[in-house]
């Protein structure tokens, strides 16, 4: 066989299967927290460009993003969390969380733990 027409084949073959599919931009990011002191969890729903408050965490959310029903389940959300503690309005976490590696993407605070639990285009499921 041609070597240049097998170069051809593999080229065509490559381009012609996307690797990586854009991952699809919703509407809510769900999160979870826990407090420490009290043992009790807490589920809230926020809309992305949302601020919201939990206890005395204020949560904003910029951006959260699932991949498609196709590739591996995973979301992930940026935040920007304020702790509002004595009113003393003090940042604790900026970034990306990621729902499959909550250890990884951990909100570090004495008396919270927050996680994601994943991104929906509607608030109720």
């Amino acid at each position: 066989m041609n070597l240049g027409l097998l170069k051809i084949f593999f080229l065509i073959f490559f381009f012609s299967n996307p690797l990586f599919s854009e991952p699809l931009q919703m509407k809510y990011a769900k999160f979870r927290l826990l407090d420490k002191i009290s043992n009790k969890l807490i589920d809230k729903t926020i809309s992305v460009d949302g601020l919201d408050e939990i206890e005395t965490l204020s949560i904003r959310v910029y951006a959260c993003f699932s991949e498609p029903p196709t590739e591996i389940s995973e979301d992930y959300v940026l935040v920007d969390i304020n702790d509002n503690f004595q009113d003393l309005q003090k940042n604790v976490y900026r970034g990306w969380m990621i729902s499959s590696s909550p250890e990884v993407t951990a909100l570090e605070h004495p008396i919270y733990d927050l996680w994601l639990l994943g991104c929906t285009s509607d608030k109720t499921s």
